[in-house]
C-alpha cells in the first residue's frame, strides 16, 4: 500500500504533468491549455492557441490579446476561399453561454507578430487575454515542439 502511494504521489507531482496541464478561470470562463507550436527562429511570427469554456448564461466576447512576447498580438482564423486556407483578422470573439470556442491551428488562433525571439519547445510566455464581461486574464502560454496529439489538425495548405 505505501508503494503505490509513494508512486501515486510521485506521478502528480511530476514536472511532466505541470509542463502540460495548465487551466485558468475568470468569472464563468474557463480556458484550458494555452499553448504554441515551436517555430523555426528565424520565423517572423508565432499562434497561440486554446480552448475557451463559458459555463455561464450569457455570452461574453474576446475583446483583445496582448504579450510582452511579441510587438502585436492579434484575433485571427483561417477561411476557406478559392480553394484555399486564409488567414484573416476578427476584432472580437463571442464565446457562446454555456458552449466553448477552441483557438486552434486552422481554426481561431492569436498571431503574434514581431517576436522578440521565438519561444522554444518547453518554455512559457504570459498572454493577457481581455473579455468584454469577465474582464482581464493572464495565462502562460506552453510553448510545444510539435501540437499536443488532441490539437493535431489535417494538413491543408494555407496563406497568411
Amino acid at each position: 500500500m505505501r508503494v503505490k502511494k509513494t508512486l501515486l504521489i510521485a506521478a502528480l507531482l511530476s514536472p511532466s504533468l505541470f509542463a502540460s496541464a495548465h487551466e485558468y478561470t475568470v468569472g464563468e470562463l474557463h480556458i484550458a491549455h494555452p499553448w504554441s507550436r515551436e517555430m523555426p527562429p528565424v520565423a517572423p511570427t508565432a499562434a497561440a492557441y486554446f480552448v475557451v469554456h463559458n459555463k455561464g448564461a450569457e455570452a461574453d466576447r474576446l475583446l483583445s490579446v496582448s504579450t510582452p512576447h511579441a510587438g502585436k498580438a492579434e484575433l485571427h482564423e483561417h477561411v476557406h476561399a478559392d480553394g484555399v486556407m486564409k488567414m484573416q483578422q476578427v476584432q472580437n470573439v463571442t464565446i457562446p453561454a454555456g458552449g466553448e470556442v477552441k483557438f486552434e491551428p486552422m481554426g481561431y488562433h492569436v498571431m503574434m507578430f514581431n517576436l522578440q525571439q521565438q519561444a522554444k519547445d518547453g518554455e512559457r510566455f504570459p498572454l493577457t487575454l481581455t473579455f468584454e464581461k469577465a474582464g482581464q486574464l493572464d495565462v502562460d502560454v506552453a510553448v510545444h515542439k510539435d501540437a499536443p496529439a488532441s490539437e493535431q489538425a489535417p494538413a491543408e495548405g494555407h496563406a497568411h
